[in-house]
């Protein structure tokens, strides 16, 4: 952009900044870069981090950043690549949070520029309660509860589903040593981790401690008692969900976590590639999100969810511990999440809890008559020895809904997030009245969750088998978009495993021979009801948009492999001729795929 256009900016700048500080305002005739810096820097609420993305492909990064900088007089660092084809980047100073927005507007207009956003702190939605009652009301009572005995009855957890914990990590707990799988740490800032390093594969909470003063309030460890603790085995409390796995991802540490880590993390949980991390060999199929921050849904957070909700994941999040509407807080305001307002032992509107149009449906999240019970640590700073307490607030409320979607898809796996939300809200049971602060389906959305009414006619219908696809002949490298299914054999003899990014169709490279003395082939699943359409003729070239399955073949006859951009339908480009003899054409994969 250039300098007289971000000067045409100002007038329209200057009347919403007024509102906010007056001096802008004064300076509505000063240059881009005095633009910029009268968004005076104050000592709460600060940030200086942003998520930007560029409108042109390319790897000078950095070189671009010093340009657009330029323009304004201002220091842009780059910091990291991000999921979903974007960039964190950091301003030289730090501006208040609420005139951040203000800088990314400016910035916006430059033309090199497609989309800039805050990189806004999330932090966890939780009101600590020190009540001390010895029963979990929140499962049974038939006020406040959950109906969750009866739902037992049908089922307690099937293995082959998983619940990832997007929190502040899990510290080591009895009740939750049977239930953990996998789990990774993807807190960025070693300021914010409390365990002297960035990111990594432990995701083990060390304690948030420091924000304020605070003790560590093992928040995740909370959160995931609730959606996990181990049930029948004759101690401590009893979790929705006995047998599911729970992924623990850490993304919360002291004071919070950047939206950036956690969008990250939500796309690593649902099997997704993310830059610098290795491939999620346990993705889930819930997400139980108990944190939010101000504003309307990001882009970020917008696009993060369409795409692992397209992949067949359920997100669950908090509504929000303001007393506002929920669709004032984010991540509880984006469309196709499973938004959760708080209620009371009694049934009715938690005090502190997020209400309106956005909210689903409401659960326990505790208040007058007492907290929800959990598994929590003794340790005030460091992790100490296992404890139990009571914790009141919307981060309690979520995981009750994602222990209860687990159940539904432990029972029938096909259900989409759709279906989810739909049988949740038609099965929700009806709020009580003459609780002092009765909820409303305007206010609490269509009722209390009701696990045992959710799974009431739920038929277990087994997911759909995958068709395959040829990806690579024996001995032949190949690529994949993301991570993808890939299986290594011939006739009914497979070695199947999640390749990310690219592999070798090889022994070596899968780990075992499943059929000795015979040519095997490398075949990518393919989810039913993909759909191809022809992009181009044998010997042409073709262009796709971002990254697609592309596969190049005839009849039934195909080799498959990722393309970024563009390509040539060509045995040569694909590197396997999957039919001799016969005119080919390329396909693009669309539907489920």
């Amino acid at each position: 952009m250039q300098l007289s256009s971000a000067l045409q900016l100002l007038p329209r700048l200057a009347l919403s900044a007024c509102l906010v500080i007056a001096p802008f305002a004064a300076r509505a005739g000063a240059d881009a870069s005095a633009s910029l810096r009268q968004l005076v820097d104050e000592p709460t609420e600060l940030n200086d981090r942003f998520i930007l993305r560029f409108k042109q492909p390319g790897t000078e990064y950095r070189a671009r950043l010093t340009a657009i900088g330029g323009v304004f007089g201002e220091r842009l660092e780059y910091v990291r690549e991000m999921s979903g084809g974007a960039h964190v980047v950091r301003l030289g100073r730090r501006v208040m949070r609420r005139d951040a927005h203000e800088v990314a507007r400016l910035l916006a207009g430059d033309d090199r520029i497609a989309s800039i956003e805050p990189d806004t702190l999330m932090r966890a939605l939780v009101v600590p309660n020190d009540v001390q009652f010895a029963q979990q009301w929140n499962l049974f009572e038939p006020l406040g509860g959950i109906n969750l005995p009866a739902a037992w009855d049908t089922t307690a957890g099937s293995p082959a589903i998983r619940v990832a914990v997007i929190d502040t990590g899990v510290v080591p707990h009895a009740e939750l040593a049977a239930r953990l799988v996998g789990g990774y740490d993807f807190i960025s800032s070693t300021t914010a981790s409390n365990d002297g390093d960035g990111r990594d594969a432990d995701a083990r909470d060390p304690g948030d401690h420091g924000c304020n003063g605070a003790a560590s309030s093992w928040h995740g460890t909370h959160v995931a008692g609730i959606i996990g603790a181990a049930g029948n085995n004759g101690r401590g409390i009893a979790g929705v969900n006995w047998v599911s796995g729970v992924v623990p991802v850490r993304v919360l540490g002291r004071c919070g976590g950047y939206t950036s880590d956690i969008v990250d993390a939500m796309r690593w949980a649902a099997g997704m590639a993310v830059p610098g991390a290795p491939a999620n060999p346990y993705p889930a199929r819930v997400q139980n999100l108990s944190l939010g921050g101000g504003g309307a849904c990001s882009s970020s957070f917008q696009t993060a969810i369409d795409d692992v909700t397209a992949r067949g994941t359920v997100v669950v999040v908090a509504a929000g511990n303001d007393n506002a509407d929920a669709g004032t807080t984010q991540p509880a305001s984006c469309n196709g999440v499973i938004t959760v307002a708080a209620t009371t032992r009694s049934g009715g509107k938690a005090a502190y809890s997020n209400f309106g149009s956005k909210v689903t449906l409401a659960a326990p999240g505790g208040g007058a008559g007492g907290g929800v019970l959990s598994t929590l640590n003794a340790g005030a700073t460091s992790p100490g020895a296992d404890a139990y307490a009571q914790y009141q607030g919307p981060s309690m409320a979520a995981p009750h809904v994602s222990g209860v979607v687990s159940l539904m898809l432990s029972v029938n796996p096909a259900l989409t997030p759709v279906q989810v939300a739909l049988r949740l809200k038609s099965s929700a049971r009806a709020f009580p009245t003459g609780t002092g602060a009765d909820c409303t389906t305007d206010l609490c959305g269509a009722g209390i969750v009701d696990a045992a009414a959710s799974l009431v006619g739920l038929v277990a219908t087994p997911a759909p088998a995958p068709t395959w696809s040829l990806v690579a002949g024996e001995g032949q490298a190949f690529n994949v978009s993301g991570t993808q299914t890939v299986r290594y054999g011939s006739g009914s003899n497979w070695i199947t495993r999640e390749v990310t990014g690219s592999g070798t169709c090889s022994n070596t490279g899968f780990g075992g021979d499943p059929i000795f003395g015979v040519v095997k082939r490398c075949e990518i699943a393919l989810a039913a009801g993909t759909t191809w359409t022809v992009i181009a003729a044998e010997g042409q070239a073709f262009s796709v948009s971002g990254t697609r399955t592309v596969r190049y073949g005839s009849g039934t006859s195909w080799s498959a492999q990722a393309v970024t951009g563009s390509g040539a339908c060509t045995n040569t480009w694909f590197g396997n001729d999957p039919i001799y003899g016969v005119v080919k054409v390329c396909a693009v994969a669309s539907g489920t795929e």
